[in-house]
């Protein structure tokens, strides 16, 4: 299940007050790792995948943290909508 964020401060940021744990926990809960790893070509996604390697990974590399983010922030508004 994806996890939101219920938080009146910043109902601009739809992000706010989840993690990137969360948000790939939530991916991978989803669409599990071969189907994320086709959506987000990263190699972190398909060499021997883990949450703890995959966040290393992406809060190093900011144009990948983007593409979880942006993936992610698509679901929830499919969800909504």
């Amino acid at each position: 299940m994806l996890r939101l964020a219920m938080n009146n401060k910043q109902k601009n940021n739809p992000l706010h007050g989840i993690t990137l744990e969360a948000v790939v926990t939530s991916l991978v809960d989803y669409y599990g790792w071969h189907e994320l790893s086709k959506k987000i070509d990263i190699n972190c996604f398909k060499s021997n995948p883990s949450i703890k390697s995959s966040l290393k990974f992406l809060r190093k590399t900011p144009w990948a943290r983007e593409k979880v983010e942006s993936l992610y922030l698509s679901i929830l508004s499919a969800i909504r909508n």
